[in-house]
Formats: structure tokens, sequence, C-alpha cells
């Protein structure tokens, strides 16, 4: 455990993306199996204890700490682990801390009414670093700076190239904590892990954004356009071993999505985008909304929410790989695919034709259409490959609409923002009150950051635990993406992607924007 501790320590206070990489390769080098395995689980977000919750922690804190003063620090520091490990009261215990194995074997097995004096006796025989680590285990979120994709490079780093990350992630899906047979491959003790006919995730193909300069100089005779629709993107992945729904990010969300892995009764991966859509056409992207991050969906909801797949590319086709063929035989494959199988719930990414790029850039400005984003380009030669290779796919979005808004509240955030104020609620007018209309916690530079945390701290009027009300005194110009309906919330609408675009200490609040132009945005979606 102090090994791990150790770890996430250095993890936090390393800014390198490089230099994280090189942490985490030390760490899986050095350490033995199944400890190396399980921090490898913990760090990839693979560990799960449904019996410790944050609010043991709460309770335990309160228990050995002054509760007003505990209640201050958490304001200050804004990290519930992080305040306990400095604030728990030293004991004397001559066991030492835990080893890794035996906190994750305790946290998976124990009874939950056991738990409080098995993590009581931990945090007694810990020092700080160790009592930080624990915690952030069992709260579930390290938040060190180190995703899922710097561990698997630092797998791959381990052998020196010869396997690439991305023949880590093909096989991950089929592979369990501690991961003994990814680390004897990895260290050429063993075979390749087999997933056999396990329904794995590829990683999938991304698009890098079009600016300007990259216009200029593209030939608009060597790409293919489609629509880049308002959902989220999926692989869907069918073989004789299962089937599968995953989130660009890797995530199985079939459960969520019941009758689309239903209607997955044939073998292949397919590429495509997830939507809700009702007699054929798309809708919002905040109905959608509805149905991400459940564990289970009600009859109800997928009858009102109807959720279908909008699809791009054809991954393999039985046991057959598509992914080095040039995308125009791909497409041809895929809709070769479709019209065989005619799978429910889904539908074919229309391709657009087009003569010049001019052409296309004014059917991208037409394009503010409820559910539409903008357009990807693809080159017609271009392989499907993982990551994002420059050159190959586009993505050319629609500009960005903007509200000048007023802060209303301010929030910590978490990490390395811990320490900060930077989620924000901002609000328009309606009549003579503020109504909130959109979070934002991006876009702005490190010493906008800053500036706003000192603001907020200067111009708070009350608190309501980690959440400060504001002064309606600032104005920001807050960019997204789509405005849409919603009986969610107070205002009755909400705004897609928002982000800080500007502070406009320039602006007094009283000139900030009103709730009828955004809804104007919203009325204009409708009309397009």
């Amino acid at each position: 455990m102090i090994a791990f501790a150790e770890l996430l320590e250095r993890l936090v206070f390393t800014p390198s993306r490089n230099a994280k990489i090189a942490l985490l390769r030390r760490y899986f080098e050095t350490q033995p199996d199944p400890d190396r395995g399980i921090g490898l689980a913990a760090i990839t977000g693979e560990l799960s204890f449904a019996t410790a919750k944050p609010s043991l922690i709460r309770d335990l804190a309160h228990a050995r700490t002054d509760p007003v003063l505990f209640a201050w620090s958490y304001d200050y520091v804004g990290d519930l682990a992080e305040t306990v490990a400095l604030m728990w009261p030293s004991a004397s215990n001559d066991a030492g801390p835990p080893s890794l194995p035996e906190v994750n074997s305790a946290l998976q097995t124990a009874a939950k009414s056991d738990l409080p004096a098995i993590v009581a006796g931990w945090l007694d025989a810990s020092e700080p670093p160790v009592r930080l680590a624990l915690l952030k285990l069992i709260t579930g979120g390290l938040r060190v700076g180190a995703s899922a994709r710097l561990a698997k490079i630092a797998l791959s780093e381990m052998t020196g190239g010869r396997i690439g990350p991305d023949e880590i992630e093909e096989v991950w899906h089929g592979l369990e904590p501690p991961y003994e047979r990814l680390f004897a491959w990895i260290e050429s003790r063993g075979p390749k892990p087999d997933p056999a006919d396990a329904p794995v995730f590829r990683p999938l193909m991304l698009a890098h954004p079009l600016e300007p300069a990259d216009l200029e100089g593209l030939d608009a005779t060597a790409f293919r356009a489609e629509w880049k629709w308002d959902g989220i993107r999926v692989q869907l992945v069918s073989t004789r071993g299962g089937r599968r729904l995953y989130s660009r990010g890797a995530d199985d969300i079939s459960s969520a999505f019941p009758e689309i892995v239903a209607a997955m009764n044939f073998e292949a991966v397919l590429d495509g985008e997830l939507l809700v859509m009702r007699d054929g056409a798309v809708a919002p992207f905040a109905d959608l909304q509805q149905r991400l991050n459940r564990k289970a969906v009600s009859p109800r909801m997928m009858r009102d929410f109807p959720a279908a797949v909008r699809l791009y590319d054809i991954l393999f086709d039985r046991s057959e790989d598509m992914r080095p063929l040039p995308f125009d035989a791909r497409r041809a494959r895929l809709e070769a695919w479709y019209a065989r199988v005619q799978p429910a719930r889904m539908d074919l990414s229309e391709m657009i034709a087009f003569h010049s790029l001019p052409e296309l850039a004014e059917r991208r400005a037409n394009a503010r259409a409820a559910a539409i984003e903008g357009l990807i380009l693809k080159r017609a030669d271009s392989p499907y490959v993982p990551g994002r290779p420059k050159g190959l796919w586009w993505k050319w979005k629609r500009d960005p609409l903007t509200i000048d808004a007023v802060m209303m509240y301010a929030q910590r955030g978490h990490g390395k923002r811990s320490s900060y104020y930077s989620d924000y609620t901002f609000g328009l007018w309606n009549g003579d009150e503020l109504v909130p209309v959109a979070k934002a916690y991006s876009g702005f530079t490190d010493q906008e950051l800053i500036w706003l945390d000192r603001w907020v701290r200067n111009h708070t009027v009350a608190r309501f635990g980690p959440v400060r009300e504001v002064e309606k005194s600032l104005v920001l110009e807050i960019a997204f993406d789509a405005a849409q309906r919603s009986t969610r919330h107070k205002s009755g609408v909400a705004v897609r992607f928002p982000r800080v675009a500007r502070i406009r200490r320039d602006k007094p609040a009283a000139e900030a924007d009103r709730l009828e132009d955004l809804l104007r945005w919203v009325g204009d979606e409708r009309a397009a």
C-alpha cells in the first residue's frame, strides 16, 4: 500500500504526461503480483466497492474529529479524502498499514457492518499519504491526472514498443484484475491473452478539428462527407461470445440501452452514433441524456425515449477485419452488410454529395437543425486506425452560439482544481429575476482561473455546503453548441457543451442577455 500511495502522490504533483507514464511504468515494473494488477485496476477505474461509500468516511471523520472544524476544513480543502487524511488523529498501532491486496479483498468481501471498524483500523495504522490513497480507493475517485490510456501506454513501454497500447486495448475487455495474464504476456512469460469470441472493444478512430488553415490545403476530390450528429459515439460489438454496446471511452453502456443490444443479432463490430429517434427524426441531445448513465431503464423510458444507432463504419464482418481497407471500400461493405442483415433500430449515415469545399461550407452553414453538429470529412483512401491521426478525418463543427450571462454560484473543482472555485452556474434575466441556464467549468486559462477564484472568494454572499452564492455582478460570455427545451431546468431550457469564452469585466450585469434571447435559439433550431 505504501508503494501505491507514493505513486498517487507523485502523479498528483507531476504535470508532464511523459513523466506520468514513466512513473506508472516504474510502478508496474517494480511491484509484485497481484499488487501491481490491483493498482492498474484502480488507475483504469476497474475497481468498484459496493459496500464502501463516501458517507462511511464522513461518519468516521465526524466521530474522530471536531465536526465544526471538519466542516470548515472540508470547505477549504475541497476534497473529502484529503481532508480526512490530514485531520485523522494519530493513534498507536503497531500493525502497520495494510497491503493493497488486503484492502481490495476486504472492501470486496467484508460485511457492511464491519467496514467502519476495518477502515478506522487502517487509518490508525497509516501515515497521511497512505490514508489518502486508502480513502481515494474507497470514495472511488483517484483524480491524479492519470487516465486508463496513460496506463496502457506505460504497459506498452515496458515491452520496448513490441506491443502497442492499441493492441493492449484490444484484449483489455477480455481480462479481469489483477491482470496476471496481461503482465505475463507483456513480460514475455506467457502467450498473448486470447479473448476468443469475447465481445471486446476496439479503439475508435477519431477526427481532428478542422481549422481555417487546414481547410485551405484540402483537396475536395479526396474526401467524403457525412453529417456529424449530436448524439454519442458508440461501438456495437456482437460475437458468438456475447454482445456489448460501448461508448467512445470503452465504457460498457449495454444495460442502459437493452433494446439496442437485443437488435444486435448478427456477428460484426460497427461504429456509429447513438441517438434518440422518433419516426425517423433525430431528437435533441437532451432526450438522449434521459437514458445515459443508468444501470437499468424502465419500459416506459424506452418507449418515451426510443434509442437507435446511425451507422458510420464497419470494423469486422464476422471474423474478417475491415479496418485495413480504405474508407470507400469499407463504406461499400457496410452498405452491403446493412442490406443483407437489415438490423432493427439502426440506419446508415447519409453520404453528402458535393463538388467543392465552398459548396460544402454553405451546407454546413445551413445545418443548424436539431441534432446536427456539423460535418465529418473522411479521406476516401483512409484505413480505420485507432486514435486521432491528422489528415485522415476532420470534424468541421458549426460555429458556436454565445450568450452573455451572469455568474450566480460557484463550486470547487476536483483533482488539481480542488483548491479553486472553478465550476460556475450562470443565469439570464427573466423579468427582474436571474434564472440559471448553464454550468461551465472550462474555456478559461490558468491565469483567468486564478482571477475568477479570487473574485468568487471576495464576492461571496452565502454558502450552501460546498457551493458559494456570489454577488450578481460578473458577466461572462458563454459559448454553446445548441439549446433545447428542458423540463428539468427552472429556466425551461438546457444548453449543450457550455464553456466560458470571455470574461466581460466591461459589461454591467444589468446588460446581460435575457432568457428570451436564449429561447430564440431554441426556436431557430426547431425551424431550421
